[in-house]
């Protein structure tokens, strides 16, 4: 395959990603903060996110077993990860972290569950398909992304 093939799929699968309402905005921000001196700097972030998102992810699951009913502890626990979804643009994640909140404002503890099942497998899914595309883009031989064509909602 080759590279300008590579470059289009990786422009088709960012844009794939925006469309789906994966991302928004801020993840083109993180991007645009790259530069020769740091060409990785998109996947870096987002590796951290994932590995933060994860540790946060395991709190919240800690607190609903240890603490049931507390849901001013689990409003707290998700409003971090909430921070961590919108720092880089993870959307629907950030959304479902909302729901999240909203249902502990509610106080409705299946609300609070079954939106939570919705976090975690929102967070698998991004993974998976970030991952998949910082692949496609080490496979075209090049992360500097300023050089692919920019999502919607990203200015250039």
């Amino acid at each position: 395959m080759d590279y300008s093939n590579l470059r289009r799929q990786a422009a088709s699968m960012k844009k794939s990603l925006f469309d789906q309402g994966y991302l928004d905005e801020q993840f083109c921000q993180v991007e645009d903060l790259q530069d020769e001196a740091s060409p990785n700097f998109a996947e870096e972030v987002v590796t951290l996110f994932f590995k933060d998102s994860a540790k946060l992810i395991s709190n919240v699951e800690q607190a609903l077993e240890k603490y049931p009913k507390d849901f001013n502890r689990w409003d707290a626990y998700m409003q971090q990860l909430k921070g961590s979804c919108s720092s880089i643009g993870a959307s629907r994640m950030k959304s479902e972290c909302m729901s999240f909140r909203d249902y502990c404002g509610q106080g409705n503890v299946e609300g609070c569950m079954r939106s939570f099942q919705k976090v975690k497998r929102e967070h698998g899914a991004l993974r998976q398909k970030l991952e998949a595309y910082f692949q496609l883009l080490r496979q075209a031989g090049q992360l500097v992304l300023l050089e692919l064509p920019p999502g919607p909602g990203c200015k250039n």
